[in-house]
């Protein structure tokens, strides 16, 4: 099963500092059908302008996963740990038994990025927070995990939940199979260009579910980059 969804079909908010996008109902924004797909329960397109951000504030156990688009962000919380998460890196922070922070934009440009909620396996993990540089070549095969849960990505930031978070770049023509399995499912972004995703166009910035397959034809129509996360459903 696929659905894909367009950028302009996302929900929105717009303030002096922030324009965002949500692929799933957040804050303001609800709509009953996009509750989340499984585990994952946020995906958020933001913009954040210059020198502006989010001030300190709490989280309670929620795995939140930054992939930086362009830009940089500045990441800071009350356990103190602190750190620039650049473009093409991610960061991952455990909400677990409570943490604050922020996340500023102290750069002269704007700071785009995706936030991706996963709910844990459980409560009460302890609070944390890591990022990684990840290479920045194109991929010729399945797309690299970023951040997992999972035992075959032990060299990816961990996070407490059976699923993983992937990440690269295609060249315009390239096709990659990335493997699912029996009871998972995958919700990808091409944060950059255009694909073809078992038979359906992704527009840029577009999204495509999928359920009930082993594997994912990924075919880049153009020069393209995909965020990609892969979750058990229950």
């Amino acid at each position: 099963m696929l659905t894909v969804t367009k950028f302009e079909d996302l929900g929105t908010f717009n303030n002096d500092w922030l324009d965002a996008h949500y692929h799933f109902s957040f804050a303001g924004y609800h709509d009953p059908k996009k509750m989340g797909f499984g585990p994952l329960r946020v995906w958020n397109d933001d913009t954040v302008n210059p020198h502006s951000g989010f001030e300190p504030h709490p989280h309670k156990d929620m795995e939140i996963i930054t992939y930086v688009r362009t830009g940089a962000i500045t990441h800071k919380d009350n356990l103190g740990n602190e750190g620039v998460t650049r473009a093409g890196d991610v960061q991952v922070m455990h909400a677990g038994t409570g943490i604050v922070h922020s996340e500023h934009n102290l750069e002269d440009e704007a700071t785009t990025l995706f936030q991706i909620w996963i709910l844990p396996d459980a409560r009460g993990h302890q609070p944390g927070w890591q990022a990684r540089k990840f290479p920045k070549q194109p991929t010729l095969d399945a797309l690299p995990a970023l951040a997992s849960g999972r035992p075959q990505h032990p060299d990816a930031l961990p996070i407490h939940q059976g699923a993983s978070v992937h990440g690269g770049r295609l060249t315009a023509g390239t096709v990659i199979r990335q493997p699912l399995g029996q009871g998972r499912g995958a919700y990808l972004v091409a944060s950059e260009g255009t694909l073809r995703v078992g038979g359906e166009t992704v527009p840029p910035r577009g999204a495509a579910q999928i359920s009930a397959v082993d594997a994912i034809e990924i075919e880049a129509v153009t020069d393209a980059e995909i965020v990609l996360v892969d979750v058990a459903l229950g």
